[in-house]
């Protein structure tokens, strides 16, 4: 950020970046799926049970937080196991981690 780089360029490629990182944990999640029963699978049924309970109390909008340590990939993931239709996932995580560099970038430079 010092100059060499403008700021929209970051916060785009940011941006991009971090959701392409969901969407494999979505595609993950979606395709492992049929592996449910299996000792191996990351996730058991006792947390998909709760994630489905998350998903059917806050909804969709939960996936605005997937920018979140620790439990943003999580919750992609799940989103996938749950068939979240893509184009919803994508919009939501998109809208959640782009707020997220916006707001950075302009700490950043409100701060400088």
């Amino acid at each position: 950020m010092a100059g060499d780089v403008p700021i929209v360029w970051l916060f785009v490629v940011a941006t991009i970046g971090n959701v392409l990182g969901a969407v494999v944990n979505f595609l993950l999640g979606r395709f492992l799926a049929r592996f449910e029963d299996r000792r191996w699978f990351p996730v058991t049924r006792q947390s998909r049970l709760r994630a489905e309970a998350i998903f059917a109390r806050y909804g969709r909008p939960v996936l605005l937080f997937s920018f979140l340590p620790v439990i943003g990939d999580p919750l992609a993931l799940v989103a996938g196991l749950l068939r979240t239709p893509f184009m919803v996932f994508l919009a939501y995580v998109t809208i959640g981690k782009a707020a997220r560099y916006a707001l950075v970038l302009w700490g950043s430079s409100f701060f400088a």
